[in-house]
């Protein structure tokens, strides 16, 4: 179900993303993700499901402090091609003895996990989107109950090896400070759509009519400051606009509302050349290509 993550959608393609311990870090993505690496350096590694694109780069930066209590990532999640991948993936993380979350939202079903620094997991399947249940007002439902485990096992193969290469970002979950001020951004500066509320703590929008491209939420954020330079979780993540001149119109109203429209230096080296990046209203570096990833 990879249309939602291609043009003329409004989708991630690349989270970036700082860590304490490179080697570390590697050691987790590569045997517990499953990723490989395609380009590693002295102090970051872009870690990629095809062998020729990357969706993660991670980045050591000295003297790392916590990312606990600031605005930033709540979430990236890797979206698995089949529902027999993610029961791959559930005896893979029995054999490692991971310790995992899990919830059936409806719309898909997903695994959590945290990084060795903190920084949330998401592995997911979608439902086909033919049973997503949307209302008159085109809100999608999502819930959040049990995974039956033993219906997604029954699926597996056994054949686990590491991210099939047709699994993409499926989105990005972000804690943010302020959600009304934060919503105004993505919807009216940023042209997403609403497609669902959690009360007046979360909403979920997206293009193309996915269930969700972002998450946004408060939850442990509410009234938060920007993540120190220093500090692990979310240095920048990437969009993916549908051509050169929606990109001029989306710098056009980002400069307009008084967001900057500037060259990030510290951009991935992969998941598509930059034309430009801004900042959110939570301190959020957000990075803008039309490059597919």
């Amino acid at each position: 179900m990879t249309t939602y993550h291609k043009k003329p959608n409004a989708y991630v393609s690349h989270v970036q993303l700082n860590v304490s311990n490179l080697a570390r870090s590697i050691e987790y993505y590569t045997t517990i993700i499953g990723f490989t690496i395609l380009e590693q350096t002295a102090t970051t590694a872009y870690l990629s499901a095809d062998g020729k694109t990357s969706l993660v780069s991670i980045n050591e930066v000295p003297e790392a402090v916590s990312a606990k209590g600031y605005t930033g990532l709540y979430h990236f999640a890797l979206l698995l091609p089949t529902r027999k991948d993610l029961g791959n993936f559930v005896q893979h993380f029995i054999e490692y003895d991971v310790r995992i979350g899990a919830g059936d939202h409806d719309v898909s079903e997903a695994l959590y996990l945290y990084d060795p620094d903190g920084n949330g997991i998401e592995i997911y399947v979608d439902r086909p989107d033919t049973e997503w249940q949307w209302d008159d007002n085109n809100q999608v439902y999502m819930t959040t109950r049990e995974v039956d485990f033993a219906s997604v096992l029954a699926e597996a193969d056994g054949q686990y090896n590491g991210l099939p290469a047709e699994t993409v970002m499926g989105h990005i979950h972000l804690s943010v400070a302020d959600l009304a001020q934060t919503e105004n951004f993505y919807t009216n500066v940023l042209d997403y759509e609403v497609v669902t509320r959690y009360g007046r703590q979360a909403l979920f929008i997206s293009t193309g009519h996915y269930h969700h491209h972002i998450g946004l939420n408060t939850w442990n954020s509410a009234g938060a400051s920007e993540r120190p330079y220093n500090a692990v979780g979310l240095k920048s993540y990437t969009v993916v606009l549908k051509d050169a001149a929606y990109a001029d119109t989306i710098a056009g109203q980002l400069k307009t509302a008084g967001f900057p429209v500037e060259a990030f230096e510290e951009a991935p080296a992969f998941g598509g050349e930059q034309r430009f990046s801004t900042v959110d209203p939570n301190g959020i570096r957000i990075i803008f290509t039309i490059d597919e990833n």
